[in-house]
């Protein structure tokens, strides 16, 4: 597959403007750009668990998906999925649709790490041929920036306050991605918003286009919940980058391949001090949580670089 930054950028948007997502957000960023992934002359059929996104860009009867839009409750968008993808192909075996359709799952860490793992467990085990998208920024945004299995560990959210108790989250964070490419699945990536988007562009066209069931991970920062300014959004997902704390990675048929290694690997605080959510760890007294957080960054990068031999 060729990329060329022009084409996909001109694409026709598939999530219209006029949307009621805050300014700024990683998710509306991260779906219209997994979108860019689809031919121009192929249809997609989008679900859509219960999360920020589905709420903010679906209120009866107004809708911003150009494509055909379902939405589901929070646990079922891994199977409600899986059942429009076999319906479809039973109707194209007996003529009755000549259309040409994608199937597309988005889903916050809410309705993919945590309460719709099960379904989305389901399809990838079952290997439909759809593409799961995980917009994940870190905590149950929708909701009141409560925690969940995406959170970073020692996060402040309104679930894990930080106070004279507590110092956030206490435990790591689930990866997510390793656990799906333990499906053996085709297609499994890691991205986020970085240089001119080509990495997640290249990734959701394979993802797509790849036979079977694929899984997309994208890093989605949420200005509100991690506290930063919106403008800084490229800056923050940089950072998780060149800190090691996000690697850009994909596993294809089973093979593990790291997209980019940094040059100079960044000391993790340079992500954390980005982020009001973290500005506790920066007090004298706890500079051991950093080296907590370090080491844990360390360890996961040093894995990932084993499984990428």
């Amino acid at each position: 597959m060729t990329y060329n930054f022009k084409e996909t950028m001109n694409k026709k948007e598939r999530l219209a403007p006029g949307h009621r997502m805050c300014a700024g957000c990683g998710g509306t960023i991260a779906v219209r750009n997994v979108l860019r992934g689809l031919h121009e002359e192929d249809q997609a059929v989008i679900c859509n668990a219960t999360c920020c996104l589905e709420v903010s860009t679906f209120m009866y009867p107004y809708t911003a998906w150009e494509d055909s839009f379902i939405h589901t409750a929070f646990a079922c968008a891994g199977a409600t999925l899986s059942g429009v993808e076999s319906a479809y192909k039973v109707l194209k075996k007996k003529g009755k649709v000549d259309e040409n359709y994608k199937f597309i799952a988005f889903g916050g860490d809410g309705g993919t790490y945590d309460i719709g793992f099960q379904s989305l467990s389901g399809a990838m085990e079952r290997n439909h041929d759809l593409v799961y998208v995980c917009y994940d920024n870190g905590a149950y945004m929708n909701t009141g920036i409560q925690r969940s299995s995406a959170t970073p560990m020692f996060a402040d959210t309104t679930t894990t306050p930080v106070g004279s108790e507590s110092n956030g989250k206490p435990q790591n964070r689930k990866d997510l991605a390793s656990i799906i490419a333990d499906h053996d699945v085709p297609y499994v990536a890691q991205t986020t918003f970085i240089k001119n988007f080509k990495d997640l562009h290249t990734k959701a066209e394979k993802a797509i286009y790849t036979p079977g069931a694929a899984f997309l991970n994208v890093m989605a920062p949420c200005p509100r919940g991690w506290r930063y300014p919106a403008e800084k959004i490229m800056d923050v997902c940089k950072a998780a980058v060149e800190t090691c704390y996000w690697p850009l990675f994909e596993v294809v048929e089973g093979e593990w391949i790291l997209n980019y290694e940094p040059k100079k690997k960044l000391p993790v605080e340079e992500f954390l001090a980005m982020q009001g959510r973290f500005k506790h760890l920066f007090k004298p007294e706890n500079e051991y949580l950093i080296e907590e957080f370090q080491k844990e960054v360390d360890r996961r990068w040093e894995a990932l670089l084993k499984r990428c031999k």
